[in-house]
Formats: C-alpha cells, sequence, structure tokens
C-alpha cells in the first residue's frame, strides 16, 4: 500500500522531532534522585521522625560562656531582643545549677559542676501543663512528642506561662520585629501579645535537618534523637550515663535530659 501526502508529512514529523531532541545526561550522583517536574530542583530530603524525641544535655562537654546554640536558635527563630529582662524573650538561656536542679546536690560533685550554668529549652513534656490550662488550644503535644504552639489561636492569656514549672515560656508585650535583628523568612514571626517558646526545630526535622542548636554546638555537648528507639544515640547516653531531669517529681516527664 502506498502511503498518501499526509500519512508522509507525519512520519517524517516525527523522525524530525526525534532527531533534533538532545539526549538528557543525568549525572551519577542523581540517578537515585526522584525525578522533580522542570524548575522546582531536587527532591527535598526525607523528614526525620521519632516515636519520642528527646534531648540529652552532656554537661561534661558543655562549655561555660558559650552560647553558639543561643545564637543559632534565637537567629533562625527571628526571637527579638529587647535589650532589658521585663521583656526579654528566650528560646534557649542559661541558668546557674542550682537553679536549674534545685535540691540536688551530687555527693563530692564539686565546685566545678556547682557553678556551671547549663542551657535550659522547654522540656517538651510527656505531660505538659501549659496544654491542659490553654483554653483555645493554642498549644498542643503532638504524637512525636513535640509540644507545639499555633501562634494565631494564642490569645495572649499566659496561663500557659503560669502553668509551666520551667519558665519555659516568653511573652511578647511589645512588637517583636522591630527588635529583630535580621528576619529569616523562613520561619513566622511573631506579634504582640503572643507567648512563643522552643519548638525542637520541627520545621528543620520537616526538611530532614536536625535542630540548629544541635548543629551549632562545637562541643558537640548536645543530642537529640528518638528516646523509644534502642539503636538512637540518645538512648544508648540513657541507657550507659547517670542524668538528671528539671523537676521531674512534679510528673511532667521531661524530655530534656542532663549527663554528669
Amino acid at each position: 500500500m502506498t502511503p498518501n501526502r499526509r500519512d508522509f508529512l507525519k512520519i517524517a514529523g516525527a523522525s524530525a522531532l526525534t532527531i533534533m531532541t538532545p539526549a538528557i545526561f543525568v549525572p551519577a550522583w542523581a540517578k537515585n534522585s526522584i525525578v522533580m517536574p522542570p524548575g522546582q530542583g531536587l527532591a527535598p530530603q526525607k523528614a526525620l521522625a521519632a516515636k519520642r524525641w528527646a534531648m540529652a544535655v552532656d554537661l561534661t562537654k558543655c562549655t561555660a560562656n558559650c552560647a553558639d546554640c543561643i545564637v543559632a536558635c534565637h537567629a533562625i527563630h527571628n526571637v527579638p531582643e529587647f535589650g532589658n529582662p521585663k521583656d526579654e524573650v528566650k528560646w534557649i538561656w542559661t541558668e546557674p545549677f542550682a537553679s536549674v536542679f534545685p535540691g540536688e546536690s551530687p555527693a563530692y560533685s564539686g565546685e566545678k559542676l556547682q557553678k556551671m550554668r547549663p542551657p535550659v529549652f522547654c522540656n517538651h513534656c510527656e505531660n505538659p501543663p501549659c496544654v491542659r490550662v490553654c483554653p483555645t488550644k493554642a498549644t498542643f503535644r503532638r504524637s512525636d512528642g513535640i509540644v507545639m504552639m499555633d501562634y494565631h489561636r494564642c490569645i495572649g492569656c499566659r496561663l500557659c506561662m503560669a502553668a509551666c514549672p520551667y519558665g519555659a515560656r516568653s511573652m511578647n508585650y511589645r512588637d517583636p520585629r522591630p527588635f529583630t535583628a535580621k528576619i529569616n523568612p523562613d520561619f513566622p514571626t511573631r506579634t504582640k501579645g503572643v507567648v512563643e517558646k522552643c519548638n525542637f526545630c520541627e520545621e528543620r526535622l520537616a526538611k530532614g535537618t536536625l535542630p540548629a542548636c544541635v548543629e551549632a554546638c562545637r562541643q558537640k555537648a548536645l543530642t537529640f534523637g528518638d528516646a523509644d528507639d534502642p539503636r538512637s544515640d540518645i538512648r544508648r547516653l540513657l541507657e550507659t550515663r547517670f542524668s538528671l531531669r528539671r523537676r521531674a517529681h512534679l510528673g511532667t516527664g521531661p524530655q530534656i535530659y542532663y549527663l554528669l
């Protein structure tokens, strides 16, 4: 059967497209990557997940007067610097050992331990009193143990601040934005009348990255991981090292462990 003029043009056009289309080179390192639509870049890293997130602070490695973890955390999360204790907003800060662990005085601990100022955070409690008292559910506990804040639901009643036995929550009595040195566009800024606190860098975990404080610590004094996973680094530390938790007798189940 002799092809007519229309069939001939179809065959010629398809052949031309095949010849003109360049071969796509895929580098070796990208062969196992997920293929993304044009213009969207490489696939994001897999999110980090856990049954129960926890952090261990090794006080034998924590250096006096070091503020790397605080600086990194506050810069990434747009924490303002008001310059006075009355308006202070803090996600990580330091306190004297006696204030962090009132009534705890390990025998023969030495003067060094008593003079230490450990870093303190929100403890992401198993039984968080802040969640129980919040009337708008602006603060809630995720299934992986992270105690979260919904800034849009917060009405500034400060009941969570009164309920927290660790002083881990701060109120924005003033607009924090003018007092933020360099605003990070990847994390939301807050407004006047909103409470805030450490969130275990949940936005970084979603991108497959460890908390900013852990990465910033040059002494490797901070270990973050799944406390329910027997294979995790933090679980092995907790099984082999003596640790203290802040006011654990209150039944809150704090998930920050201090290794001695």
